[in-house]
């Protein structure tokens, strides 16, 4: 009650509310999705197991905060500075600074989850130089993962 649309859809902007405000719903909302997308990932990691292929990766913006990391051969880390995060967040998504902030404080320390990566993407400049970046990564992951670099 209160985070769906008129038509039955999700209102993100109630729900992302609701769970900024209350520890407890937030709690309630992870036991609810975390295990069904557990669940999903494992299927789809089964079937691309089966159709060979060498690498796959998954994106999980909890990776840390829900201690998943030792599920995976190499963790890659996209970091942008504070000040750029909390910009895009209100620029780009429409958020108040204050709730934009609110939000960062879930995501877990920014330097101890670049400590804990095998890889750190640094996305402080344009989309393409992010994507050009995350390109060049991939190449290098794909290369290693196949026995050819």
């Amino acid at each position: 009650t209160g985070v769906l649309t008129a038509d039955g859809g999700l209102n993100r902007a109630a729900m992302r509310a609701r769970i900024l405000a209350d520890p407890g719903a937030r709690s309630d909302l992870e036991a609810i999705v975390h295990p069904e997308v557990a669940r999903r990932r494992e299927v789809w990691l089964e079937e691309r197991r089966v159709e060979g292929h060498p690498l796959v990766v998954s994106e999980i913006p909890l990776l840390f905060e829900v201690g998943m990391e030792d599920g995976f051969d190499r963790v890659v880390v996209v970091h942008a500075p504070e000040a750029m995060r909390l910009a895009r967040l209100v620029e780009d998504r429409g958020l108040s600074p204050q709730e934009a902030l609110r939000l960062m404080d879930t995501q877990g320390d920014p330097e101890l989850k670049r400590s804990r990566a095998d890889h750190v993407i640094l996305n402080e400049g344009s989309r393409g130089e992010l994507e050009a970046a995350a390109r060049a990564l991939l190449q290098e992951l794909t290369s290693l993962s196949t026995g050819e670099g």
